[in-house]
């Protein structure tokens, strides 16, 4: 099986190709390619806490800091780190990714 990315687990429809595009617009994590593979997601499917901008519960959440409380406690968040244990890439390292 393989592992889910944030919109399989959220169905929210925002992914490049995805249902709700067209109303809502695509979510950065379905686009950033600097995180491809990271955790084995898709892009940023598996980091999108880590990712600015992305749209969780119907809102744009805003930088990293702003939206990093409301990740901690997301059923997204807690799959991936669950799923990767010990090998879960650290915030910090995508962050410095995301620089590059």
């Amino acid at each position: 099986m393989s592992k889910q990315n944030c919109w399989e687990t959220k169905n929210c429809g925002r992914q490049t190709g995805g249902a709700k595009v067209a109303e809502l617009g695509v979510c950065p994590a379905s686009q950033e390619t600097k995180l491809n593979g990271v955790n084995e997601g898709a892009n940023a499917g598996r980091v999108c806490w880590a990712l600015a901008g992305t749209f969780c519960g119907g809102l744009v959440q805003g930088s990293f800091a702003e939206k990093i409380g409301n990740c901690m406690n997301c059923d997204h968040y807690k799959l991936v780190h669950d799923e990767e244990g010990s090998d879960c890439k650290k915030t910090s390292e995508i962050l410095e990714m995301l620089k590059g």
